[in-house]
């Protein structure tokens, strides 16, 4: 029973992505601003490392088989092989970071300290868990601008300067409301027993 709550949470969150992706305002750099990473941060805060990056797997994988899930509808693999899709294959990272990173936060679930939510470690280990998604969002960035360039013909530099220095301030926002609201819908989860909880993490209340 818990495995087919799993694989159907699992599969929700790939829709989640597809419907965000869908809220864009383009730009002439031909890289939208979307809640893409809003919604691939929040289904690795939410499912955790390894789930989320399935998760987001599936959405990618729907979308290079042809299903209109990536921005403005788009969908098969040219959207990954073309100038702009380093960023969706570079979201992988996104999920697994973010998900590592969440699971280390004040207020995780995952914590199997009763004293890690209080004082210094608690600033500590939120601070190192959203370094950690950072990590990921700036790999995310760099094959999405690699790339870019590649297929523009351009300098890594001069493709930041379009397609990534733009959204950096928007997406570490998006990163850290990822966060803050995903480690609640996480404890929601665990209690609802769409996902196991880890053997060290007991103490959820």
């Amino acid at each position: 029973m818990k495995s087919t709550k799993t694989m159907i949470i699992t599969a929700m969150f790939a829709a989640v992505i597809a419907v965000l992706a869908q809220i864009a305002i383009p730009l002439p750099s031909g890289v939208p601003v979307t809640l893409q990473t809003f919604a691939v941060a929040l289904t690795g805060v939410v499912l955790g490392a390894k789930l989320g990056t399935i998760s987001t797997f599936i959405y990618i994988l729907l979308g290079a088989v042809g299903v209109p899930v990536f921005s403005g509808f788009n969908g098969g693999l040219g959207a990954i092989v073309g100038k702009t899709g380093g960023f969706i294959w570079g979201f992988l990272f996104l999920a697994l970071f973010a998900g590592a990173g969440a699971a280390m936060m004040k207020g995780s679930p995952d914590s199997g300290k009763k004293d890690a939510g209080k004082g210094k470690t608690a600033l500590l280990s939120t601070s190192a868990g959203f370094a950690l998604g950072i990590i990921g969002l700036l790999i995310c960035h760099v094959l999405g601008t690699a790339q870019f360039a590649i297929l523009g013909n351009m300098g890594f530099w001069q493709a930041a300067v379009l397609v990534s220095v733009p959204y950096l301030v928007k997406d570490v926002c998006s990163l850290a409301l990822a966060c803050i609201l995903g480690l609640q819908v996480r404890k929601q989860l665990y209690r609802a027993s769409f996902l196991q909880r880890p053997v060290r993490g007991k103490n959820l209340r």
